[in-house]
């Protein structure tokens, strides 16, 4: 998704996933309804109106009067729609729980970005988000393992995240003689016992990776030494496993859970159709502009504005963990205006205007799309980046989170 209105459309999709699983209701008051292409409006009103007449029938008062509301408030969402959209539509109605007795109405509806395929009625104490949730699930997998005979670990890498699975660590002997046992006696002993360790940890890899391997791009092997190659070459993985082996295998200084970065990072020199490699490369090009004086790159929002402003931002980095809301507040007296960036835990308080007047608020706008919005006007290119990666979290660290890689020098 390297097109800008792609990447802040699939954005905005997967924050309001986030907002949406942290609603919570009192008993069953929150209403997921799906509503596929093909589905008639009319078939979907009628429903709901045999839906309200049980919802009489629920006991406790505050309950039946909430369900009763969303149904009711669906209905009437539904006289806007001659028929769904072609992608369909998913209505999310209900009364939130904000504890201390408190409540208030939700009420939000999705486009997806993909067609949804089932006509789903949910009413329970959170949505029901599984069918929008596999909309976002990447294609980008692969499983990873490293191995030697000490310890075995298996992980993901999905996207741009890397997800540590399991690690397990063997019993087999280091190879050094032990008084009263030949040598020859005890280096069976060692071999016999790395056999069994080997065996062992193809079925963990069987039983991780296996039910994933459809969707799986392929398996990325990694460990100290020559243990690797002869594990990936003797009959050990079932064959399903060997034929998503991806070669070369890499060489990696650890097999515990820190490996995995460093298996993922040897990787991404060799399979540049990673997401990872090329957010790797975007970075590694910022970094190296930042540290010399071509004044081709900056960062920190004033500076992005400024040179988004000017035309010269070739390519827009802001980190996907950025939680900040733009607003435009205006003077209730004299009609001025002032624009200001909050964090989103932050209370949002405007300047105090010129001429004493109260400041009202015109205007609220998440930062990543409104930055968005900004860059395509310019016709800038825009990357999301990772919080996953090392590289991801020192852009965010370090820089704040928002970066730009320059055509030409800010004025």
């Amino acid at each position: 998704m390297t097109d800008t209105l792609d990447q802040i459309e699939w954005y905005e999709f997967r924050r309001k996933l986030e907002e949406l699983s942290k609603i919570r209701g009192r008993a069953t008051e929150l209403i997921s309804l799906y509503i596929p292409p093909g589905r008639a409006i009319s078939d979907v009103s009628n429903y709901l109106r045999n839906e309200y007449s049980q919802a009489g029938n629920i006991k406790s008062r505050t309950t039946r009067k909430n369900v009763l509301w969303a149904i009711d408030s669906l209905i009437g969402k539904l006289k806007f729609f001659r028929v769904p959209p072609e992608n369909g539509v998913v209505f999310f109605v209900g009364t939130r729980d904000l504890g201390g007795n408190r409540s208030e109405y939700i009420s939000e509806v999705i486009y997806p970005p993909e067609p949804i395929t089932s006509f789903i009625y949910r009413c329970d104490s959170q949505f029901f988000l599984d069918p929008l949730m596999d909309l976002i699930k990447l294609t980008d997998i692969y499983g990873l393992m490293l191995i030697d005979r000490s310890e075995c670990t298996l992980g993901f890498l999905r996207g741009k995240r890397i997800v540590h699975v399991k690690t397990k660590e063997s019993n087999v002997p280091s190879k050094h003689g032990r008084g009263g046992q030949s040598a020859r006696r005890f280096e069976r002993l060692i071999e016999q016992a790395a056999h069994e360790w080997f065996k062992r940890m193809a079925d963990m890899a069987y039983d991780v990776f296996h039910p994933h391997l459809k969707e799986l791009n392929g398996i990325l092997l990694g460990g100290p030494g020559p243990t690797k190659e002869y594990f990936a070459e003797e009959d050990y993985l079932h064959h399903d496993l060997k034929k998503k082996l991806i070669t070369p295998y890499f060489d990696v200084g650890y097999t515990n859970e820190f490996g995995l970065r460093e298996l993922v990072e040897r990787a991404s020199e060799h399979i540049s159709t990673l997401e990872i490699a090329r957010e790797r490369t975007l970075l590694e090009r910022f970094f190296r502009e930042v540290r010399s004086d071509s004044e081709l790159a900056t960062y920190g929002e004033s500076n992005v504005r400024e040179a988004l402003a000017q035309g010269c931002v070739d390519t827009l980095l802001i980190s996907e963990g950025l939680r900040r809301v733009r607003i435009e507040w205006e003077c209730t007296s004299c009609g001025k205006t002032q624009e200001k960036t909050y964090e989103g835990s932050d209370e949002y308080l405007p300047e105090a205007c010129t001429c004493g007047g109260d400041m009202e608020k015109k205007k609220e706008e998440d930062i990543v799309k409104e930055m968005g919005r900004l860059a395509e006007k310019y016709k800038t290119k825009i990357e999301l980046i990772s919080t996953e990666s090392e590289q991801g979290k020192i852009f965010y660290k370090v820089f704040g989170g928002m970066g730009a890689l320059l055509r030409y020098k800010v004025r």
